[in-house]
């Protein structure tokens, strides 16, 4: 092949798949809200899953609320790129949202558990993945009692889950800091990493 043979589109880089992960009650969904807010050129993975809505939640939005029935119904169908237990719930992505919007040139940001960005990581090892962690583990801690959502065992569950999960913090390409009351900050830093990764070189079309 001659350098004739080749063209360079490099103005134009491949779209992005932007795993958003972490511990639970970290902030994952205030951060996908805040991307949402930027009004930016982004798809975001409505996330399937079988627990109940919380009070400010509504399906097809935020989530899709499924039976537990009807999410085994979608594993058989093959409908999602991954699915796991999630504290006693089931969650996945679905597999056409990441395929479709990549396909058309738009970055999509999928919201998943550590052991879904694992997954996801083999499936599109391009993707970018950033963990989100909290200011201390008191304000984390204080933010999941807040919610009222959890038995002291689930919170105990939910402790000992995290101290693994952050064990895994080598798997991620970026750790972004969601502080007490300082969200707008750890969204910008979340779209800092976009556009840094749109100019690196393993992301501009080579043709």
């Amino acid at each position: 092949m001659s350098p004739d043979d080749v063209s360079f589109d490099l103005l134009h880089p491949r779209p992005l798949l932007i795993v958003i992960s972490g511990t639970s009650g970290v902030g994952k969904d205030s951060v996908i809200r805040g991307l949402k807010r930027r009004r930016l050129p982004l798809h975001v993975v409505i996330t399937a899953t079988t627990r109940a809505p919380r009070e400010e939640e509504q399906n097809g939005r935020d989530y899709f609320f499924l039976t537990r029935e009807e999410f085994e119904d979608r594993i058989e169908e093959g409908w999602f790129a991954e699915h796991a237990v999630v504290y006693s719930d089931l969650k996945g992505i679905p597999r056409h949202q990441i395929e479709e919007a990549l396909a058309s040139g738009k970055d999509v940001v999928a919201r998943v558990d550590v052991q879904g960005a694992k997954t996801l990581r083999g499936l599109y090892p391009q993707a970018v993945l950033i963990f989100i962690v909290p200011g201390s583990f008191d304000e984390w801690y204080q933010r999941l009692t807040r919610r009222g959502t959890e038995s002291e065992a689930d919170l105990k569950v939910r402790v000992s889950t995290a101290r693994e999960e952050v064990k895994q913090i080598g798997l991620f390409d970026y750790v972004v800091v969601n502080s007490e009351d300082q969200i707008e900050r750890a969204v910008d830093d979340v779209v800092s990493i976009i556009n840094t990764e749109h100019m690196a070189v393993q992301h501009r079309r080579i043709l």
